[in-house]
């Protein structure tokens, strides 16, 4: 399997080297060059199969030429067996014919563990084989970063540098980052928010001169394998409900456009997936391209839902390259019309096509809240904020009430207090056991400006287990 950016200009990679690039030399992200395809047969023969030997099926083709399909395995088991739950990614219903696909029992109580627990795995296996040392610099809006941090600690060959926007995250989010030490582990808080952290990861990727020649991978859901994990749960999703002799649809919480492109691809790879819809919060870019072709860039604003308070999302790129037929130059011309302008849109056609797949909502804090409460008393279900923005534009979006309706639920409720504190809904909410403690725990986070320079002066003053780089 071979790996192209979607800018057109940097070296195709294999899997191995696409993991530790994170970026492309030209600013691009890598996709793969051509992607595999399942037969409906194939697909059906899966039904049953334990998550991790799923897994296996769907992502071997990814990693070809890379791991031996033995090697993948051992991973697969080890990455999926620290999950709580047997079914490592339950559905629960809410109703006739919609369901909550439980993204939530890994480490850290978020859906991405599914990805950072594979990742983590993944850089020991390449590392250990090429004896590498690397630096992780990563942003995180409130998830990735516990779950990077979680599934890399015990990396060897790794140092790990995590950005979070200051008093931007839950205090739940900022405890599981800053109460995990170790000589290979720094969060810093920057004075400024999630686009401000992601834009000094994507400038430290350009210019890696101040590392001094060590490398630095990506944890973001740039990384591709970050992608490529998630793929895995909409197979699971929709052969719990009937697929592939049955489509399904799916409502997906999203700031960075990640999770749900792992959908695109689900339904590229021959999964019948009818729609796809995008949810999001009052920064709500996605659903102003999606609803009326504007990808405008506007003020940032702190919400409820923080792991979606994001204004540039990423991801939305390798969508953009599919929907221009795979022209990198064409991609590399419409992402410097933004970075100088703040917005562009795409031609009718381009757009129409998306339209085809997607719908898109925006629901604000007091809608989100409104759900929460409404789910807790039709069902007694507990939803965080995320999810429950998925529940309310599953329920506005949604096409069919014939096909199943799966939201993503991207996190325990137990994160987002104060959002089920809103939302009126007085049930204790208890840590589960291995965070019990957490309140309790030491913290250990330094504070930085809104500095590139500063940040990477750290970085260098501090990386490989404490002596500088």
């Amino acid at each position: 399997m071979r790996y192209i950016s979607t800018r057109g200009q940097a070296p195709a990679l294999n899997f191995e080297d696409v993991l530790l690039a994170g970026l492309a030399t030209d600013g691009g992200l890598y996709v793969p060059e051509n992607l595999p395809r399942f037969t409906q047969e194939e697909i059906a023969s899966w039904a049953g199969l334990p998550y991790h030997e799923l897994a296996l099926r769907v992502m071997r083709p990814f990693v070809t030429g890379s791991i031996p399909d033995a090697d993948f395995k051992k991973i697969l088991e080890e990455t999926y067996g620290v999950f709580s739950h047997s079914a490592v990614a339950p559905l629960r219903q809410l109703n006739g014919n919609e369901w909550v696909l439980e993204l939530f029992h890994g480490p850290t109580l978020a859906f991405k563990d599914f990805a950072l627990q594979l990742l983590g795995r993944l850089l020991d296996y390449v590392l250990e084989k090429r004896s590498e040392r690397v630096v992780i610099v990563g942003a995180t809006s409130g998830d990735t970063g516990s779950a990077a941090i979680e599934g890399c600690k015990h990396c060897e060959n790794v140092d790990i540098f995590i950005l979070h926007p200051h008093n931007r995250v839950s205090e739940v989010q900022r405890r599981q980052m800053t109460t995990i030490f170790g000589e290979n582990i720094h969060n810093i808080a920057i004075e400024g928010n999630f686009d401000d952290c992601q834009e000094m990861v994507k400038a430290s990727f350009a210019d890696q001169s101040f590392l001094k020649g060590t490398r630095l991978v990506a944890v973001n859901s740039i990384n591709w394998a970050r992608i490529m994990a998630q793929i895995v749960y909409y197979f699971h999703a929709a052969l719990q409900l009937g697929g592939p002799a049955r489509s399904v649809s799916f409502s997906v919480p999203t700031g960075n456009f990640g999770d749900i492109f792992a959908g695109y691809l689900a339904r590229n790879m021959g999964l019948p997936i009818n729609q796809l819809i995008v949810a999001t919060n009052r920064n709500d870019i996605l659903h102003r391209f999606m609803s009326g072709n504007q990808y405008v860039k506007e003020t940032l604003h702190a919400t409820l839902s923080p792991s979606m308070d994001i204004m540039v999302s990423s991801n939305f790129e390798r969508l953009l390259f599919d929907l221009h037929g795979r022209n990198g130059a064409a991609i590399a011309g419409l992402m410097d019309t933004f970075k100088q302008g703040g917005g562009f849109s795409v031609e009718q056609e381009r757009w129409t096509e998306a339209r085809k797949l997607f719908d898109s909502l925006a629901v604000d804090d007091a809608q989100t809240c409104e759900t929460i409460a409404e789910v807790f008393a039709q069902t007694g279900e507990l939803l965080d904020p995320h999810t429950a923005i998925g529940v309310k534009a599953a329920r506005e979006c949604r096409r069919s009430l014939d096909i199943p309706m799966v939201i993503l639920g991207t996190a325990h409720p137990v994160k987002f207090p104060e959002a089920v504190e809103k939302a009126g809904i007085g049930k204790a909410l208890e840590l589960p056991a291995h965070l019990s403690d957490l309140f309790e725990r030491d913290e250990r986070c330094t504070v930085l400006p809104n500095d590139l320079k500063a940040v990477q002066a750290f970085v260098s003053q501090h990386g490989n287990r404490g002596k500088p780089l």
